[in-house]
């Protein structure tokens, strides 16, 4: 499997578009996107979020895989200048919403301010392409849908995610066409 088709998996399983999809297919920045800059805070707040999206339990969370990191990087290098500005505003309106930051809620109310934010994302999916993309000038998907993304596909891409959750082999590897499936096993990780 290629890294587009695993791009059309997470599309697919989070429900909406994937934000930024086409500068990463095509490996440039979107023309007239100015970097942003995300504070040690903000990446801190992206690492929580992440986490309470996919939290450590028998196996790391995203913290582990440093999502926060990568989702300020992505988010910087991948977004338009249109989709940075309502990531930043979805960052604000999450702290707004924890009556301060959004680090300094118990974890039992960090689960329940996303769980209202993914319901509110869900409610409202953004106007797509045949590609899975936004049109230009078109409804954005819910922040929170960007984020959930972000953290999924940074969580997943990584080396603790791709080793530490799903089962990999290192590319080049031989072929084997006729691999033994049990019931249960992990998906196989592609980064």
């Amino acid at each position: 499997m290629d890294r587009r088709e695993l791009l059309k998996m997470i599309v697919a399983a989070t429900g909406a578009a994937m934000v930024g999809l086409p500068a990463l297919v095509q490996g440039q920045a979107p023309a007239g996107a100015t970097k942003i800059h995300f504070s040690d805070a903000d990446v801190a707040t992206l690492d929580e979020i992440a986490e309470t999206i996919l939290p450590r339990t028998r196996t790391p969370g995203a913290k582990d895989a440093g999502a926060g990191l990568f989702m300020a990087t992505f988010v910087s290098d991948c977004y338009t200048a249109r989709q940075q500005a309502a990531f930043r505003a979805g960052l604000t309106d999450i702290d707004k919403r924890a009556g301060g930051r959004f680090v300094s809620l118990t974890p039992e109310a960090r689960t329940e301010l996303l769980r209202t934010l993914d319901a509110e994302a869900k409610a409202r999916p953004a106007d797509v392409t045949e590609t899975g993309t936004p049109e230009e000038g078109e409804a954005m998907p819910h922040y929170f849908a960007m984020l959930k993304q972000l953290a999924i596909f940074g969580f997943f891409t990584s080396k603790v995610g791709a080793t530490g959750v799903l089962q990999y082999v290192a590319v080049p590897g031989r072929y084997d066409g006729d691999l033994a499936y049990v019931p249960g096993t992990p998906a196989w990780g592609t980064s």
